[in-house]
């Protein structure tokens, strides 16, 4: 073989070596993704506000690799939100938004969240997700597919109605109450021999102000966003429920990103949390002296009075037991009553 033949095979090896190491390299690069989210709610929320948060964060840190589209009122699930979480179990998309009353509507054990007068207080809140039941609820919600990015909050839920301030049980006899679709919330009002009624909230503010219904329970963001301060005249702060936010991703998908990946969703998630939790509580404050001011009754129980509310609600803990499982009932009871 002559000189200029060998001359040419060296080269054209070594282009050859040269254009697969460029290969390796970009195939050693990480992946790009291109991600959805929902969040039931619509853009004028603090869950939006907070899932904004987080996408933004992720496409700054990760210098754009990775986006998150984000979809309010539920967008990719025609409107319904357990459609919404099934979309998230399954992988159609990655993250989403939803209360823990949503997945109840799915699996009845996580209806344990719900328990009325289970949780009181912000701080029994943070005790309890941060502790053994929140790990309880984290393991139920890996089992249906979903990786538990954290909890954010949509608050504490209050009853109005048009009639009177609810100030013991027998108060709410015979009213007409609009509830969630769920057995919780329509046990406990039949057990204050209430007439809880299963509606969607779309429908809520023709109700009341046609009197179809009397009275309706959210969280305050939800009664003053919606304006039913011109349909209502007294709310009552019993925080008889609490409303906790699941930040969820699909377990499959989680689980498929490298270490350094997961650590940093992990991490962002965690700060748009805590955001969301801290805007939420200082816009409730300012919402209920809207509210106020637009001529609303708020009334704020004595403990005597909670205390004959929650003794009140003990026949749904008998009634749930099975379903939620006495060993965990017993953990969230014991975790609810400790103090910090």
């Amino acid at each position: 073989m002559g000189k200029k033949a060998l001359s040419i095979i060296l080269v054209a090896l070594t282009l050859f070596l040269g254009s697969c190491s460029e290969r390796s390299v970009a195939g050693n690069e990480k992946p790009h993704y291109e991600w959805k989210m929902t969040v039931t709610v619509g853009s004028g929320s603090t869950w939006y506000e907070a899932a904004k948060k987080f996408a933004d964060d992720v496409e700054a840190e990760t210098d754009g690799r990775i986006t998150i589209a984000i979809f309010t009122n539920e967008q990719l699930s025609a409107g319904s939100p357990e459609a919404g979480v099934e979309q998230l179990m399954d992988g159609t998309k990655e993250f989403s938004y939803n209360s823990s009353i949503i997945y109840a509507g799915i699996d009845p054990r996580f209806g344990i969240l719900s328990a009325p007068f289970l949780i009181n207080s912000y701080e029994d809140a943070e005790r309890m997700l941060n502790g053994e039941s929140g790990a309880l609820i984290n393991a139920m919600l890996r089992e249906r597919g979903v990786e538990p990015l954290g909890f954010a909050e949509s608050g504490f839920r209050q009853v109005t109605n048009d009639t009177q301030p609810i100030k013991k049980p027998e108060d709410l006899k015979h009213l007409k109450i609009r509830v969630p679709s769920m057995g919780v919330f329509t046990t406990h009002f039949r057990n204050q021999e209430a007439d809880p009624i299963t509606m969607a909230f779309s429908e809520v503010y023709t109700a009341l102000q046609q009197g179809t219904i009397d009275g309706q329970e959210n969280p305050v963001d939800v009664t003053y966003s919606s304006g039913l301060s011109e349909v209502q005249g007294y709310m009552t702060m019993w925080n008889y429920v609490y409303d906790a936010l699941i930040l969820g991703m699909n377990k499959e998908l989680y689980d498929s990103l490298d270490r350094e990946d997961q650590q940093l969703i992990s991490r962002l998630a965690e700060e748009a949390n805590a955001y969301q939790i801290e805007i939420a509580r200082n816009k409730e404050e300012r919402q209920l002296e809207e509210l106020k001011e637009k001529g609303m009754d708020i009334y704020y129980p004595t403990d005597e009075e909670i205390q004959q509310f929650r003794d009140a609600a003990q026949p749904v803990y008998e009634h749930f037991e099975d379903i939620w499982g006495k060993e965990n009932m017993q953990t969230f009871l014991t975790e609810a009553a400790a103090q910090d």
